[in-house]
């Protein structure tokens, strides 16, 4: 399946949550959906059995900068062969995505590691806390405004 055909099941299903979408001259191909829509189209995307994208391999938080975080998911179908990306952007003022950790086990860590270093808040995601830094740590370090703490703890940060 091509990923012009994956992109037409995904508006066949979800017409207007599909914010806009890529499929010809870049490496990775994705759709841009609705935050408040992933989970639903996580699940699509694994359970429809033209797609079977059943392996998350990489979520990755990004600061998009001009007042917006993303999520990337890159999914691969191991049966099927054939891989898709899927994107979505929230403001950093209300960052929450719902969590996609019921519909991939391996986003439960994904996710961590995007609220610890970018601060995408996932909801519904079963333990949501940092993963990397300590919980006492102030602010995510991924961010482009991220101002490094002159001490933590007695300990002079920058080295």
């Amino acid at each position: 399946m091509t990923a012009q055909d994956i992109l037409n099941k995904l508006k066949e299903k979800f017409g207007e949550t599909i914010l806009d979408a890529k499929v010809e001259g870049i490496l990775e191909p994705f759709a841009k959906v609705k935050p408040e829509n992933i989970r639903d189209v996580a699940y699509f995307l694994r359970d429809e059995s033209d797609l079977q994208l059943d392996y998350l391999m990489c979520l990755s938080g990004i600061d998009l900068g001009k007042g917006l975080l993303g999520v990337v998911y890159h999914i691969n179908s191991i049966s099927k062969k054939h891989r898709f990306a899927i994107k979505v952007e929230v403001p950093r003022e209300n960052p929450d995505v719902p969590s996609v950790s019921m519909v991939w086990q391996t986003a439960n860590w994904h996710e961590r590691e995007a609220f610890d270093l970018v601060g995408v808040v996932f909801t519904g995601h079963p333990d949501l806390r940092r993963i990397l830094l300590p919980d006492d740590w102030d602010g995510h370090p991924l961010r482009k405004d991220y101002q490094v703490q002159e001490f933590y703890n007695g300990i002079k940060v920058p080295y």
